[in-house]
């Protein structure tokens, strides 16, 4: 290929800079003429041929450049069009004709005007321009394709030339190329050099629209349609790794966690592999949040934080003494377990289940314990919990999935030793959604806790360390396979002694300070909170008298409040609490004293019975009218109660003789049992002996004993079986005043577990037969009936001589 200058010439045209913009020849190209040297520069060529030359300035800041600070190498273009717009600016489009060279500039009348030279060249056609002239067209139509910013028909239309000049300008003019790069390409004036020059640039820009598109290959398949704006940063990050560069940032963080949180192997690995698979994730992505929030539950659970614990068997015994009064039993085995901690290095956490009625202090308790042994302290309500999940926690297949109570709880604490209480571990239920209660077999089982795997973490964590601590109100809604698994402690209701010291040590102090009250304005005698616990609570524990403790304050404080000023206020009297003015603050009395209304009756007995709140009296009537044998029991009895009420009338019948009767009295009586509060069920078999001396009463006219109390489970021979919950049970007669109780002698070794001055307070009868019961609880013996003579049946039972036990 040859080229040769055919020609050059001189012209002399009004020169005007431009910014940001190289136009070339062949060109057509709009923009805003607004500084007063340009518009005067352009109103000259409009006057005169309509030609103008056009040069880039250096620095497109500069709002007034000398000679020196523009582009030697411009084009001469056409004014097509002009339109002066109203902020005084000018609009034009202007077609670039030729290149051209300033030899010399002068400044005339407020603008440039520049001699320019101008050259021609003449290129001989032949095989190696044409191979030239493909090449670039083909590189061109490539990069039209690669690039999103041409239209394929035009730009494939404008470079159809022959011309390798102006196919080098078109080509020139439509690259995305910076301004010195344009510059450059417009101060080669030799056609085939610059069109070398295009088809070296044509393979740059190629290339990288190439990785530009692979880029984006990559970047657009993890990403959703309305995730625009993460596309730059994911467009960036993708930019770094092509060129080889590393990025700090927040996942070099998140490892330096995981080498320091003290995971075991295998959730160390779990943790790093979910590092891996996070860190080539879209950072907004669902996945991505779901990899990322799991991280951050690993890393929240304590795997080696341990609370230093305190072993000081001294200290703990004053904690435990200063916080609660009483429960000596529990306050024993706590000890026992420090003990045990002091000379054990690596013992296994305790598992021990409180069982009691409401009020008696046993999550109070469970603070306490925490407190003397410088443990954290957690609390998980289990009452209504009734899906599986809630313990194990969900896979993290599911949307907001999260960790179960137990890991929970965990995180809370912050180490691997708390002292975890589980509260109201009998109110858990099941459904279709599986059993909590089975899944707390491997929390609070000593031989699988190590290994506790939680749904979502799904690695396993040790809860051997942890000091499990179960409440409930009774036991029987508890799995024998869960309790097995607990060292189950009672706790049973006060007594009238312990809830005066209780009431003295702890309640009033602590409703004084919650009313903002002090010793100086109201003091409660020990009569007045006797009078609280017998006249206005019955219950177990002592809830409710710290709620009316709490009334009576509240009263006061009103008073107080009520003096308008300070001197007023420091004139009021001190208000005692005496038994006397009790009823001032809380109105008549809600209980009355269980003997003062009670006298001796024909047909009625008192029982003892059990609650889930304690303790209660239990009146059974029997009552006997003219009928053909019938027997009815109403007051809401259970089976198991009923039951025993056919067992005592059985009794009667084979005793009838014995008893004063005659063999045949039931032909023509109906007998009606009944145990008032009948809306309240009832049910168990330690009324048996109650009913059958109810019986007893109502048929030989003879009354029962109103001071006497009685429980145990009869059979068809008479005998008294051993009953459940005797320390309740006597408490309950000694909270109401009965002094005289009638027990089986198979509950003679449960006496010890009754409070000393119970026992003290109390005459207890200890019988083997329902023969001694009614020796005791009739107000009189029974003359038996003559048996005929030659009688073959014996219906008698020996009656051992009643045996009276005083403690």
């Amino acid at each position: 290929m040859l080229t040769s200058k055919e020609k050059s010439e001189t012209k002399r045209l009004p020169m005007m800079p431009i910014r940001d913009v190289v136009i070339f020849p062949h060109m057509m190209t709009p923009f805003v003429v607004g500084r007063e040297s340009s518009v005067r520069a352009l109103e000259q060529a409009l006057l005169a041929d309509k030609k103008i030359f056009l040069a880039t300035q250096h620095d497109a800041s500069v709002d007034e450049p000398r000679p020196d600070e523009i582009y030697s190498v411009g084009t001469i273009a056409n004014i097509v069009q002009s339109l002066k717009l109203p902020d005084g600016n000018i609009k034009v489009l202007v077609e670039g004709v030729e290149r051209g060279k300033i030899v010399s500039v002068s400044e005339e009348e407020g603008f440039f005007r520049a001699i320019l030279r101008t050259y021609g060249f003449k290129v001989e056609a032949g095989p190696q321009l044409e191979s030239l002239i493909s090449r670039v067209t083909g590189l061109f139509e490539q990069y039209v394709k690669l690039s999103q910013n041409l239209n394929y028909e035009t730009m494939i239309a404008a470079v159809r030339v022959d011309d390798p000049g102006k196919l080098a300008d078109t080509v020139g003019a439509n690259l995305q190329l910076t301004i010195d790069e344009k510059q450059e390409l417009l101060e080669i004036f030799d056609p085939i050099d610059r069109l070398t020059r295009v088809a070296d640039m044509l393979d740059i820009e190629i290339e990288k629209l190439n990785v530009d598109r692979t880029i984006q290959g990559r970047v657009k398949r993890q990403m959703e349609k309305a995730q625009k704006e993460y596309y730059l940063n994911e467009k960036i990050k993708a930019i770094q790794k092509e060129l080889g560069r590393g990025e700090k940032s927040e996942f070099d963080e998140l490892r330096k966690k995981i080498e320091n949180a003290g995971m075991t192997k295998d959730a160390k690995e779990k943790a790093m592999q979910e590092l891996k698979r996070l860190e080539n994730m879209p950072p907004m992505s669902a996945e991505s949040t779901v990899s990322r929030n799991y991280l951050d539950w690993l890393l929240a659970v304590p795997w080696k934080r341990k609370t230093r614990e305190i072993r000081d068997l001294v200290h703990a015994e004053k904690v435990l003494e200063s916080d609660h009064y009483g429960l000596e039993k529990i306050k024993e085995r706590i000890l026992e377990f420090l003990a045990v901690r002091r000379l054990v290095k690596n013992p296994r956490g305790s598992i021990l289940c409180f069982v009691g009625p409401p009020g008696v202090g046993k999550t109070s308790l469970g603070m306490s314990i925490a407190k003397s042994t410088g443990r954290k302290f957690v609390r998980l309500s289990l009452g209504g919990v009734r899906d599986e999940a809630e313990i194990r926690g969900h896979r993290r297949t599911y949307i907001g999935a999260l960790p179960g109570q137990i890991l929970q709880m965990m995180r809370k604490a912050g180490t691997r030793n708390p002292v975890f209480m589980l509260d109201e571990i009998d109110k858990m239920s099941m459904d279709f959604r599986g059993d909590p209660s089975a899944a707390l077999l491997e929390v609070l089982d000593p031989e699988q806790n190590f290994m506790f795997m939680d749904h979502y973490l799904d690695v396993e964590y040790d809860l051997s360390q942890v000091f499990f601590i179960a409440t409930a109100n009774v036991l029987h809604t508890v799995p024998p396979a869960l309790q097995d698994r607990m060292e189950v402690i009672r706790l049973s209701g006060y007594t009238e002694l312990e809830k005066l010291e209780i009431a003295k040590r702890f309640l009033v102090r602590k409703q004084m300070d919650q009313t903002g009250l002090d010793r100086d304005q109201l003091d409660f005698a020990d009569g007045g909170i006797q009078s609280l616990i017998q006249f206005y609570t019955r219950e177990a524990g002592v809830r409710n008298l710290e709620r009316e403790i709490g009334n009576i304050c509240r009263k006061v404080a009103r008073k107080v409040v009520n003096a308008r000023s300070e001197k007023a206020r420091k004139k009021l009297p001190k208000v005692a609490v005496s038994g006397a003015n009790v009823p001032e603050f809380l109105g008549p009395q809600k209980f009355r004293d269980f003997k003062s209304e009670k006298h001796n009756e024909i047909g009625a007995a008192i029982g003892l019975a059990w609650t889930e709140v304690g303790g209660q009296i239990l009146t059974t009537e029997a009552t006997v009218m003219e009928g053909r044998g019938k027997m009815m029991t109403t007051g809401k009895l259970g089976d198991v109660m009923q039951e025993s009420a056919q067992a005592a009338m059985s009794y009667v019948r084979s005793r009838a003789q014995t008893l004063g009767l005659a063999r045949d009295f039931y032909r023509q009586l109906d007998i009606h049992i009944h145990v008032p509060e009948g809306a309240i069920p009832k049910d168990g078999p330690s009324a048996g002996i109650t009913i059958a001396t109810a019986i007893c009463s109502a048929l030989t006219q003879i009354p029962a004993r109103a001071e006497v109390a009685m429980t145990g489970e009869i059979t068809l021979r008479g005998k008294v079986l051993p009953i459940g919950g005797l320390k309740e049970k006597l408490l309950a007669a000694h909270r109401v005043g009965i002094n005289e109780v009638i027990l089986p002698r198979d509950n003679e070794k449960d006496l010890p577990d009754i409070p000393e001055t119970v026992r003290n307070d109390m005459k207890l009868h200890l019988v083997d037969s329902m023969d001694e019961v009614l020796k005791v609880a009739l107000e009189k013996e029974i003359n038996a009936l003559p048996l005929p003579a030659g009688s073959a049946v014996d219906l008698a039972v020996t009656m051992p001589a009643d045996e009276e036990v005083r403690h």
